[in-house]
């Protein structure tokens, strides 16, 4: 069913917590542009900071206990129509979720790029784990774009503004840890102090060019022995697509099962590559515990360790990857490598990730299907990945070309797609308030 769309002067957003830096604010300020009504609920005081228009700015300082019934008197009071929230399972946006679907308000749902890194996502009601990518087969995406007209661009190669990424991570958390004085309820959806994130953000930012030198230093160990070679691609073990869509608490535990993995399946002349993620700061001993489990299980001289950095040239010319969940799997099966991923993720559709056993996985590993991943890779591109960035000024202005119409839209990205597909496909049904797609007869 297509809904009918609600004037913009008719709309009222309250927006959460942002990823950060100006960009919640900038979003703002151009659906405020269309006539709609925008506040903002801040927790703290980088919220606050990064926040532009103060009349709009609501601070929550109350006790966390208190929120949802907090949030239920706001969409009351102001008659707020659409909630906006960057990633949808830390505490407070979790309940959030909740109560806008019991007060019948729109969920956008903001995350990092499915097909990282020059694209964001958008999308409704939830994301990763919770997004309902989860329930569409690669089937019903290829009815839904078989008379569509299109070209698949090459995938990015490189992150885009991973230095303002990290720039604002140190600025929000300085705000945090020195004029946070009035919210003195808050408390962080992650374990480590506020001092120690602010920290390791900022010693990131200083040693830049020192990791870099390791990293070139490792890649061209790796790609100059000659040794066949499988990734393991990391992830940031307090991530929510890590605590929230897998049984894993950190990459510790992760890198135990792989290794073990590996030393019992992968031939004796296969090494293994940890590449860690673009912005680990190291509150978990990932290289120590790696090289540790390696020797119990007397492979240390087969496994190799590369801090952070670009994916691309490891990625060329390995034999297969492994992962939680991470959005870096798309890399892999864009280059049709084979892939084994450990959590729930939007891409895990039997077609194109393997089901083996990860030692056997290692021993040999099954290939994707290309056609495929190519179909749901388009699929993407055509409803829910918006080209740009969060943190540079060039990103964020590419987002909002297109963000705010989608947001302001009477269906979800994916619902556009697949009510068209319907429409001319019958047996292609739509579930409705879900954007979800069954076949039936």
């Amino acid at each position: 069913m297509q809904h009918t769309p609600l004037d913009p002067k008719d709309r009222v957003f309250l927006f959460l917590q942002g990823p950060h830096g100006p960009f919640f604010s900038a979003l703002g300020k151009m659906l405020r542009s269309t006539g709609a009504q925008v506040w903002r609920v801040g927790f703290n005081a980088g919220d606050q900071a990064f926040w532009a228009d103060k009349a709009s700015y609501v601070p929550f300082l109350d006790a966390a206990e208190t929120w949802p019934e907090t949030l239920a008197g706001i969409i009351a009071e102001k008659g707020i129509t659409d909630i906006v929230l960057y990633g949808d399972t830390r505490p407070v946006h979790a309940q959030a979720v909740h109560v806008a679907r019991a007060h019948g308000a729109i969920v956008h749902v903001f995350e990092e790029g499915y097909l990282r890194p020059w694209w964001v996502t958008y999308e409704r009601n939830g994301s990763n784990g919770n997004s309902h990518l989860m329930s569409l087969g690669t089937n019903q995406m290829r009815l839904a774009l078989e008379d569509a007209d299109y070209k698949t661009p090459p995938p990015p190669s490189h992150w885009g503004d991973m230095r303002q990424h990290i720039f604002y991570g140190a600025l929000y958390h300085w705000f945090v840890m020195f004029m946070n004085g009035r919210y003195r309820n808050f408390r962080r959806h992650r374990e480590l102090p506020v001092s120690t994130e602010f920290r390791l953000y900022f010693k990131r930012l200083i040693l830049m060019p020192f990791h870099r030198l390791r990293r070139s230093i490792a890649t061209a160990r790796v790609r100059w022995r000659g040794h066949p070679y499988h990734l393991v691609l990391l992830q940031l073990g307090h991530d929510s697509s890590v605590r929230a869509h897998s049984n894993y608490s950190g990459m510790c535990e992760f890198l135990d099962q792989v290794i073990e993995g590996f030393a019992q399946g992968a031939p004796s002349h296969h090494r293994l590559v940890i590449k860690e993620h673009p912005l680990e700061n190291h509150r978990e001993p990932l290289r120590r515990h790696a090289m540790a489990c390696a020797r119990r299980h007397g492979i240390q001289e087969r496994v190799h360790y590369v801090p952070g950095g670009k994916l691309a040239k490891l990625l060329d010319e390995a034999n297969s990857a492994v992962t939680v969940n991470s959005t870096a799997g798309q890399q892999v099966l864009w280059r049709g490598i084979p892939l084994r991923i450990f959590g729930r993720s939007v891409y895990d559709k039997p077609e194109f990730v393997s089901q083996q056993p990860i030692a056997a996985f290692f021993a040999a590993p099954e290939h994707p299907d290309s056609e495929a991943y190519r179909c749901y890779r388009q699929f993407l591109l055509e409803t829910s990945q918006v080209p740009g960035g969060f943190y540079s000024r060039r990103g964020r202005r590419q987002v909002l070309r297109r963000a705010v119409d989608m947001m302001l839209s009477a269906n979800d990205p994916y619902q556009v797609i697949l009510n068209k597909s319907a429409a001319r496909t019958p047996q292609l049904k739509i579930v409705e308030g879900q954007g979800r797609a069954v076949t039936g007869s």
